[in-house]
């Protein structure tokens, strides 16, 4: 399945915030790296990202990238998906496919997976 081609204002705000850090209260933060890259099968939206939620210590807690491809959960065979868009749970969790579909609906899934590991103290 084709990825759908993001408005070019969503796709530049994602693009604006490579290189952020941002931090919530008790040390918590979410950093971004985002960079457009070339096309290929691994990334056929043009993107190479990183966004992730760091907990006090610095150690990952969520990521959504595209550094490596992942095997599908549960195969048999490991076997690895074209694309090479994944999230991991945690600092360890070697990842679980992701399907990218526009730079909206990245903002807005990682949005909603990163706030549910932030205590509520964390929003002051």
């Amino acid at each position: 399945m084709a990825y759908m081609e993001a408005p070019e204002h969503t796709l530049e705000f994602l693009l604006s915030f490579d290189g952020r850090l941002h931090w919530y209260a008790e040390g918590y933060f979410v950093k971004f790296e985002i960079k457009r890259a070339a096309p290929s099968k691994e990334r056929p939206h043009g993107l190479r990202y990183s966004l992730t939620l760091h907990g006090p210590g610095g150690k990952r807690l969520v990521g959504f990238d595209n550094a490596h491809g992942v095997a599908a959960v549960g195969s048999r065979h490991g076997r690895r998906q074209p694309a090479a868009d994944h999230w991991h749970r945690t600092e360890t969790d070697p990842g679980r496919p992701y399907r990218f579909r526009d730079a909206a609906t990245l903002i807005d899934v990682f949005s909603a997976r990163w706030s549910g590991f932030l205590p509520s103290t964390a929003f002051r």
